[in-house]
């Protein structure tokens, strides 16, 4: 076995053999940030040099080529930025931050063997391990307040999750049932004959189901509000923005399974596109909590998202894996600022953010691109993502369903842009100075870059989308 195919995997492995053995001790919070670090930019080097290689491992149920490595990439990428932009973890009690990063870790190393899993056993036990240390995750948080709020979202993330999982692998054993197979390239060849048959369209449903609940679609998103809200800012950060990275390269995986046969499966992601869109938009505009409202929104995203897995083409593929791509760094750039601008790591209201232009200057300007960018204004990433995700549905032939679309863009700018009305247009009386470290104001500077270049120059990274993308089909 060429050992360098499994390397990032390993990488991460050993970093959390290394976390749990401190965690066995009584190393601080320190030490464990500070081994996390570490093997997170070893990861990072390590998928930089694998990104070109291929090969399969594990009998052939886990396959390496430019498509997965890509997105192993991006989620290497995601966890560095998250740890850079909770540094101080304040909403975590130092006697278990190595706990925390251990299973930080763990998630992190499930979701990277997600991407590569081309076999359906293999796929659920990589999903579980990603899925469980976030379920650890979540009431991890400090109980300050007494509220228990992070017990409550552990508990309903908890419930939704294993309710999706069954559902998923109930779908499982439905193609298993109709094929005999349970690898990924045997079933697309023995599926699309039989895809009319409703067996093999529910069963395929039922799949799509578990990565649905990673994306946060409509009716997949009951977690999400409670979620974010209960777990600390830093743990937010993360389950809002890499999970989804390996949600929607699954998505694109499934759907390939879809023949011309399969429209049934096709209506249901359009009826789940606008729901999603639709819910998510309108609860958001009334949210209070700043957490709560960016939940609401990334369920709006994921209706967004699903505009171009639902065209079950190259460009449509390519063009939401840019999307999702450029909200993980319009999401982490809004992080970033909750996470600076909270005193002790406790939720942020809207209100909190008055006057940041003063108290702030850079998080102010940090804020106002992201959330700029996640209402689809120009330059930024997000405008020339959902006008590409928009322009790809059209030439499909969705009219109906771009015009649905572009009226929740609309709606999305209110709330979006209340927030950067209330840190520029306030007065800050009564609010305190925020003071940022040198690593928050270089972190916050290279997120806006990206989401500027991004916007700007979106042609190399749709290039690389689409190559990738192009090796899975």
């Amino acid at each position: 076995m060429n050992i360098m195919l499994f390397a990032p995997e390993l990488f991460l492995l050993t970093g959390a053999l290394v976390l749990f053995l401190l965690s066995l001790g009584s190393a601080g919070g320190g030490k464990a940030r500070g081994t996390t670090l570490l093997f997170a930019i070893v990861t990072v080097a390590s998928a930089l040099v694998c990104l070109h290689l291929e090969g399969s491992l594990f009998y052939n149920a886990y396959r390496i080529d430019f498509f997965s490595q890509f997105i192993k990439l991006i989620i290497a990428v995601g966890f560095l930025v998250v740890l850079l932009v909770g540094r101080q973890l304040k909403g975590v009690a130092d006697d278990v931050r190595a706990e925390y990063y251990l299973f930080l870790t763990m998630s992190t190393l499930g979701l990277m063997m997600l991407v590569s899993s081309v076999e359906l056993l293999t796929l659920f036990i990589a999903l579980e391990l990603s899925s469980y240390s976030l379920y650890l995750l979540v009431p991890m948080r400090d109980d300050r307040a007494g509220s228990r709020m992070q017990m409550e979202g552990a508990i309903k993330y908890i419930l939704f999750g294993v309710v999706a999982t069954g559902i998923m692998l109930f779908g499982m054993s439905y193609l298993y049932g109709l094929t005999g197979t349970t690898y990924l390239g045997e079933l697309v060849t023995r599926l699309h004959p039989i895809m009319a048959q409703p067996a093999a369209i529910v069963g395929l449903a039922m799949v799509l189901c578990g990565f649905f609940f990673k994306l946060a679609v409509f009716p997949f998103h009951f977690w999400v509000p409670d979620v974010y809200q209960g777990a600390s800012n830093e743990t937010t950060a993360f389950i809002a923005s890499v999970p989804k990275i390996a949600a929607v390269a699954l998505l694109i995986r499934m759907t390939t399974l879809i023949a011309p046969g399969g429209w049934p499966v096709v209506n249901l992601l359009v009826v789940l596109a606008v729901a999603s869109m639709f819910y998510g938009n309108l609860v958001a505009l009334v949210q209070k909590d700043i957490k709560r409202m960016l939940g609401f929104s990334g369920i709006a995203h994921a209706g967004y998202v699903l505009l171009g897995i639902l065209t079950l083409g190259q460009n449509g593929y390519a063009t939401a894996m840019y999307y999702i791509t450029g909200y993980l760094v319009m999401n982490l750039a809004c992080f970033l600022v909750i996470c600076a601008v909270s005193p002790k790591g406790e939720n942020l209201q809207i209100d909190d953010l008055s006057g940041l232009h003063q108290r702030s200057p850079l998080l102010a300007l940090t804020l106002a691109v992201g959330m700029f960018a996640l209402a689809g204004i120009p330059p930024f990433v997000g405008f020339m993502g959902k006008f590409m995700l928009l322009a790809n549905a059209l030439n499909e032939g969705y009219l109906a369903l771009v015009i649905l679309a572009a009226i929740n863009t609309a709606i999305s700018i209110f709330y979006y842009l209340s927030v950067v009305r209330v840190a520029y247009t306030t007065s800050p009386e009564g609010y305190p100075a925020v003071q940022v470290a040198g690593t928050t104001k270089l972190v916050g500077v290279l997120l806006m870059l990206v989401i500027i270049a991004m916007g700007v120059l979106p042609t190399a990274m749709m290039n690389i989308a689409t190559s990738a993308v192009r090796v899975l089909l």
